[in-house]
């Protein structure tokens, strides 16, 4: 079958930004195996067992699970742990599980800002280190220029990587392509570590050697970082992009790479210090050492990427306050910037550059929460094979057995990392998960006592009519679709006034990533000039209300901007010893509410045309 140009177009885009962290891994995977804090003999049974295992972790857990399998289950489109669970809540949403696969969800993503906050930082050091095999006084500028490299890749992301995007793919190609032609020659020169390819050899370095070999697992996992990145970013370039590129090109690539380094410790044990740069020849150092750290840029972009768009989800999905969101692209919707996140994770990849100070040292720190965050995935995708797809349990049991044991031997090797750094990842989830449940419980309690004190519209509308009505529209965003806005009776109250045409409006976030604009709108009249109007948008998309009552023009609605004004209500939570949440909480909420973008930048209302009218609210 014939595979469209434009498939092979968005591989090459989705090269540059899917594969940059797990692509970038060799610079520092194998190597950990044997000098980090389990080091293993330079002998062939284990140099084998340690290929056979990296081998078979990027076809089991990458290949068969990520590509193969949980790339089927998105959401119209779109991936990530979050998407996963609408889909889940779409088709079985009734199912009694929901609320453990929301928290598994939810878990899944705070984990994934661990993740964003060591990719960048042991990327670009394991990069920079390669300077001190070309002078060993070099040493003392890698803490610096890594820093420098760090600034500068936050300080560009808010103006978007629209600009330097194109080159993402192209640099991501050259980079598969030398590090499979470094690995090839030094496979021509040992052939035998092809043997690796038989999954003997990873058996029998466990059973003669299960100690260590279940060690070795968690630095084995530093191979697979990333993985989830095939999943999450799969609505910017669709399933077929991304499984073509990682079939034809990053795989093997890979294989070839870590194969390479496997043939030169077996020939020169010494070169186990830097296995990947000493691959090159003396000439090749300098430019390899450049290319590796504008490929450890681009894989630290994605992430950071990444995190802006989770984050985004958050917000629509109701687990995060609203939070400032520019869009950087007027061509690409998923092209994003969160200035809030993106302050934060600079803070934090700083911290742990200066903290931790070399790869080897932040090895210890990563993979905790990767495994974690693959295991959650796992499990969520057992949901949709055996109550979803239906798949015949026969073969489907087994092999999602084998996946999940294999996520799990990764975990529980990882876990043994949690002294040495892995607790960092592990805590900022914790605290995430927190702030996610505070927030979604927080929200529910405003909104069940402004639901409590509403008037209901068929009062309201009996004494509407005895009103003075000026000219103009007024439109009040509620987050309930019930009752009648505190803003609209205080306005009634103090001005006593309503507009000739008033809309009560409510914006919805659907489950799928996108809602299109047939779908969009929806107005229901309730007499007297007044109507009830809903906005469905996507959690992926940027809800726009001008843009969107616009749609209403079709309709025969009237609407002129200059003679339109938004009414907002503003809840300011007083915390009290009331049932609901402990009181520390109610506080912590208190202090999110007061820090959250205000409406008017998150429904893209004009500054001009907007009144807020506030109240206090116990909760």
């Amino acid at each position: 079958m014939k595979t469209h140009p434009k498939t092979w177009r968005l591989a090459l885009a989705a090269t540059g930004v899917v594969f940059g962290d797990i692509g970038t891994s060799p610079l520092y995977a194998f190597r950990e195996s044997f000098v980090g804090h389990h080091r293993l003999p330079l002998d062939e049974p284990h140099v084998l067992g340690v290929l056979s295992l990296l081998v078979w972790a990027l076809i089991l857990v990458v290949t068969v699970k990520y590509v193969l399998i949980t790339m089927r289950a998105d959401n119209r489109g779109e991936g990530g742990s979050f998407a996963l669970l609408a889909l889940i809540k779409r088709v079985a949403g009734k199912s009694p599980m929901i609320p453990a696969i929301a928290t598994a969800a939810l878990i899944a993503t705070a984990l994934f800002y661990g993740d964003a906050m060591i990719t960048p930082a042991i990327s670009i050091l394991s990069a920079v280190e390669g300077l001190t095999l070309a002078d060993p006084r070099f040493a003392v500028a890698v803490l610096p220029v890594t820093l420098v490299i760090v600034a500068g890749l936050f300080l560009i992301q808010r103006w978007g990587t629209g600009v330097i995007g194109a080159l993402f793919g192209p640099v991501m190609v050259l980079w598969f392509v030398v590090i499979a032609v470094l690995g090839g020659l030094q496979v021509l020169e040992h052939p035998l570590v092809l043997k690796a390819v038989s999954p003997t050899y990873a058996i029998g370095f466990i059973v003669a050697d299960p100690v260590r070999a279940f060690f070795t697992l968690g630095t084995v996992v530093l191979a697979v970082t990333g993985a989830e990145a095939l999943f999450a970013d799969m609505g910017h370039f669709g399933r077929k992009p991304i499984a073509r590129a990682w079939l034809c090109l990053a795989l093997p690539a890979l294989l070839l790479c870590y194969a390479g380094q496997s043939a030169l410790v077996l020939g020169t044990p010494s070169a186990i210090r830097s296995p990947f740069y000493l691959m090159a020849p003396a000439w090749g150092l300098i430019p390899l050492i450049v290319l590796a750290s504008v490929a450890t840029v681009i894989a630290s972009q994605s992430i950071i990427s990444g995190a802006f768009s989770v984050t985004q989800q958050a917000v629509r999905l109701g687990y995060a306050p609203r939070l400032q969101i520019r869009h950087t692209s007027g061509d690409s919707m998923g092209q994003i910037y969160a200035p809030a996140v993106n302050g934060a994770l600079y803070l934090s990849v700083t911290a742990l550059v200066i903290g931790f100070g070399s790869s080897s040292a932040l090895a210890a720190a990563f993979g905790l929460a990767v495994t974690a965050t693959m295991v959650l995935t796992t499990l969520l995708i057992g949901f949709v094979i055996f109550r979803i797809w239906r798949w015949n349990p026969l073969w489907a049991a087994p092999l999602y057995a084998l996946l999940l044991a294999c996520d799990i031997g990764l975990f529980a090797a990882s876990a043994t990392k949690f002294g040495d750094g892995g607790w960092l990842p592990v805590s900022v989830a914790l605290l995430l998960v927190l702030l996610f449940a505070t927030w979604r419980k927080g929200r529910a309690l405003v909104t069940a006592e402004l639901e409590k004190g509403a008037l209901p519209v068929d009062v309201f509308l009996a004494t509407a009519g005895r009103v003075t009505r000026a000219p103009g529209l007024a439109v009040y965003l509620t987050s309930s679709a019930e009752g009648v806005p505190p803003a609209l009776l205080h306005n009634l109250k103090h001005n006593h006034v309503l507009h000739a045409r008033v809309y009560l409006l409510t914006v919805e976030t659907a489950l799928s990533p996108t809602v299109g604009p047939k779908s969009r709108v929806q107005l229901v009249e309730m007499g007297g000039g007044i109507a009830r109007v809903a906005l469905r948008y996507g959690f992926m998309q940027e809800p726009d209300v001008p843009a969107g009552l616009q749609l209403l023009c079709d309709r025969g609605e009237r609407i002129e901007p200059l003679r339109t004004t938004y009414f907002l209500s503003r809840q300011i939570v007083v915390p009290s010893k009331r049932p609901g949440m402990a009181l520390w909480r109610e506080h912590l909420f208190a202090a999110m509410s007061r820090n959250a973008a205000t409406p008017m930048t998150t429904f893209n209302l004009p500054v001009n045309r907007v009144i807020e009218l506030g109240s206090q609210l116990e909760i």
